[in-house]
Parts: C-alpha cells; structure tokens; sequence
C-alpha cells in the first residue's frame, strides 16, 4: 500500500513539474497573463529559461533514444536471452560491460532506462553499473567528438575513454564483491512483473512497445526537468570566473571541473566542446575529470538514478565515483 502511494505521489508531482514547465517556458520575457495574475521575469530568469531550455532540448532526443530502447528489450528481449548473452566469469563480464557502449552508443540521458530493464531482465548487477558508468563515454560518437574538440590535444580523447574504462571496472569490481541486496527501487520487480502481463495483453508487440515506452519517458522525465531546473540555476547564480579563482592549485582545480561538469549537466556527445573553451585557464588533467566526470554523474542523472536505485545505493556510488576519478586524473600521465 505504501509503495503504491509513494508512486502515485511521485506520479502527481511529475504531472505538476511539466505543468510548470509548459507554463513558465510559454511566458514572454515582458511578462504574460497566468491565472489572472501578471507575471514579470527578471533578466537573471530569463538566463536561467534559456539554460534550462538548452539542457532539456539537448537531452529529450537521447531519453527518447534511451526509452524506445529500453521498451524495445522489455517486449522482444526474454530474461533467457539477457543472461545467455552476458558473460558468466566477471573478468570477461566486466571488459564486456564496459565495452557494451561501441554497440549501443547511448549518452548518459539515455542510458539509465537501459540500464534499469536489462538488470531486471537478468543481467548482473556488477555488469548494468559498470555499462552505465562507461557507455555515454567508450563509445564512437562520444570519442569523435572528443577528437574534434581538441584538434590540438587529440590523444586527450584516447585518455578519456581509457580512464573512464579504468573507473568503471574498478566500480564494478566494488560492487561484485560489496552488493548483495539487489538495490533496485522498491516496488520495481512486482513493475517489471506487471509490465510483462500488460505487453502479453496487448495485440502486438509494436504496441506494447510504444505503450512502454510513453510509460517510461514520463517516469524518467520529471527528474530530467527538475534536474535540468537545477542546473540552470546554479549556472546562473555561480559564475565561470569564481570557479576560475577557486581551482589554483591541482586539487582545486580538479574539483571545480568536476563541480562544472555535475553543475552544467551537459550531453557527452557535446561536453567536449565546452571542455575546449576552458583549455587556457585549466590542465589537461582537470579537463580529464571534467570530461570522465559529466557523463558518469551530473544533476539531472543524479536524480534520474535515485528514480532507479535505492538511496544509500546512489549515495555511495556517488561518493566512489568521485573519489576515483578526482585520484585516477590527478595520477594519469596526460
């Protein structure tokens, strides 16, 4: 009973975030009529819309790319087929995991609802985090664009897939030899359970999954909004210069790219990009953790996770994730 109306709760204030949303990005910049009242924004909220459009538009093609794939493996891929597929000994399972991004080269928007259905169709734990940590990076697409952005600096983008490659397997070794409870929300198995009766009730599978698929890119988007809301109002308030004064030494300036990439939420198929412009303010090693960074964890993900796994689950690979890539960069040969 509990679980059913903590859902319903979350479904009802995901219904209120796109409400809002719809509503604050119809006003104009002068000021409209909302509910008989009027609405005048200031020019800092007009900057905090245009961050919070750009992070939304930037991320919405890849959640939807994330959702279809993930409706795609719940109504055509059996629990059968996901365990024959993935490796039975870690020392392949792992490499494998961590690889999985060149086949299925998905950003960390889209990743997550993958993620999530995999593991609940039989994949190893150890495997799906390992997968989520390393595909929106060891990817082609994301490598590429790495390469573009630093013309000058090409093996930067060898180090970033090598490094978030090393982060991920070190994580994944961590949680096969630490997790025991399978630390999947609760109520999610009795959802997977209820799903697989709704898709055989349905007349086909395309529809079953467009069905699934609308279901899930509702789940995933309220926390998409609220953290892409964030975001924007954090670039807005904490300006690029300050967090220029703070990172002079190694330490600091490794932990305020990695507060910048969390902060900016940026997609990692164009993180690169924004990385670039901050090649003469910062070392290559702090821009290292920028880009390994970001795409493992930013706000919207954050939150996007803790609709996935539970708390103490998320808090912990938070703290790891940080910890091993603020040590790996500042250690790696750049």
């Amino acid at each position: 009973m509990l679980v059913k109306f903590r859902r319903f709760f979350l479904e009802i204030i995901g219904a209120l975030l796109l409400g809002l949303a719809a509503a604050w990005l119809t006003t104009s910049g002068r000021g409209s009529w909302f509910s008989g009242w009027q609405i005048e924004w200031s020019p800092r909220w007009q900057d905090i819309k245009t961050f919070f459009l750009s992070i939304v538009l930037e991320a919405i093609p890849f959640v939807l790319l994330g959702v279809f794939f993930s409706a795609f493996i719940q109504t055509f891929v059996t629990e059968e087929q996901v365990r024959r597929w993935t490796p039975k000994h870690p020392l392949v399972a792992l490499p494998f995991g961590a690889l999985l991004g060149f086949l299925f080269p998905v950003c960390e928007c889209a990743i997550i609802p993958v993620v999530r259905r995999l593991i609940q169709k039989g994949m190893p734990l150890h495997v799906g985090i390992v997968f989520l940590l390393a595909g929106p990076i060891v990817n082609p697409v994301v490598l590429s664009s790495t390469y573009i952005a630093f013309a000058r600096q090409p093996d930067l983008a060898f180090h970033r897939g090598a490094v978030a490659f090393l982060v991920a397997i070190i994580i994944g070794i961590l949680v096969l030899l630490f997790v025991r409870k399978n630390p999947l929300r609760l109520g999610m198995d009795s959802q997977n359970r209820h799903e697989e009766a709704h898709t055989e009730a349905m007349r086909g599978k395309l529809s079953a999954t467009f069905s699934h698929a609308i279901d899930e890119f509702f789940d995933m988007g309220k926390y998409l909004l609220l953290g892409a809301f964030i975001s924007a109002l954090l670039q807005v308030y904490v300006s690029r210069e300050t967090l220029v004064e703070i990172g002079q030494t190694p330490v600091a300036s490794h932990l305020v790219m990695m507060g910048m990439a969390y902060l900016f939420s940026l997609c990692s198929e164009a993180d690169a990009f924004i990385a670039a412009s901050f090649s003469n303010s910062f070392h290559s090693s702090s821009l290292l953790a920028f880009l390994v960074f970001g795409p493992m964890l930013d706000m919207k993900t954050t939150l996007m996770l803790l609709s996935t796994f539970r708390f103490g689950f998320v808090v912990k690979l938070v703290g790891i994730v940080t910890v091993l890539v603020l040590s790996v960069t500042m250690l790696w040969p750049v």
